[in-house]
């Protein structure tokens, strides 16, 4: 005799190790199934030749109906387990395959564009330490063509990858954001941990809307905030610059509206000429 479990949320039929079987064995041996309040447990494989008594095995069923109902709830349980542990060695799979993926890269591409560039540099140096100008300014020139490539690299891998500032939250990122700007920056941030990807968006928003304050605005001072409001994250960046800044004048502010957009957000960008600049995005959070 043997008993298969059936699992209504996958619809398959298990045994007690929570292994797949056919929902109707190909064999001699005769099935009954198995009901409690008219929904389906399981089925039961029994041979009819060595049944004194037919009308048994069906009392006996009804009569342990909750006790096979919590081992199907236990087998499912198990079987739950074991695709989450399942799951959680592919998430790592994957992430150790993204990390060599990455090495590669840095690798093959950009690490060798820069000692390229090194040695470019070093060959430039011993002509014009030895007080002639040879080539040295065609080696410099491509020297810089070789950096805005191996930049260019470097941006396309880290495309995509959250900041490193983010693993202590978004505070204390937008925090360290502000320690590096080279004019006063006041910060209002929550302290609440959010989404990941609306802890990153939120981060570049505040990094783009400091980097224009800082090389177009020509701000004395910015306020740098981001504070939870009826189930949304809303990010400030306010500087007291010559404004004017236009929505859609460079391509940071577009990849900004792209980046926000895609979270589901909005962008508004206030920017009378002689009021400074404002930049306020709202991120749905929950």
């Amino acid at each position: 005799m043997e008993l298969h479990f059936f699992l209504p949320e996958s619809e398959l039929y298990v045994d007690a190790r929570g292994l797949p079987v056919d929902e109707v064995p190909h064999s001699t041996r005769q099935w009954t199934p198995i009901e409690r309040a008219g929904t389906p447990v399981g089925i039961v494989l029994h041979d009819p030749a060595g049944q004194t008594d037919p009308g048994l095995l069906p009392k006996l069923l009804e009569a342990g109906g909750l006790a096979l109902e919590i081992a199907r709830l236990r087998v499912e349980l198990r079987r739950q387990l074991a695709e989450v542990e399942a799951s959680r060695a592919r998430i790592v799979a994957a992430g150790d395959e993204e990390r060599r993926r990455i090495e590669r890269n840095l690798h093959d591409g950009a690490q060798q564009r820069l000692v390229s560039i090194g040695l470019a540099l070093r060959h430039a140096q011993h002509e014009l330490a030895g007080g002639t100008v040879g080539e040295a300014p065609q080696t410099l020139d491509a020297a810089v063509a070789e950096l805005a490539a191996a930049v260019d690299e470097l941006r396309e891998l880290a495309r995509g990858l959250p900041p490193a500032q983010l693993d202590a939250g978004l505070a204390p990122a937008l925090r360290e954001l502000a320690g590096r700007a080279p004019l006063p920056v006041e910060v209002r941030a929550t302290s609440a941990r959010l989404p990941a990807g609306i802890e990153a968006a939120a981060y570049f928003i505040a990094c783009e809307g400091l980097t224009n304050a800082v090389k177009h605005a020509k701000a004395s001072k910015v306020v740098l905030s981001a504070g939870r409001a009826n189930g949304k994250l809303v990010v400030s960046v306010a500087d007291d610059g010559v404004g004017g800044a236009a929505g859609a004048g460079g391509s940071g502010l577009r990849g900004l509206a792209d980046r926000i957009a895609a979270q589901g957000g909005t962008l508004e960008i206030r920017s009378e000429p002689g009021a400074g600049t404002t930049l306020t995005a709202e991120l749905p959070c929950g």
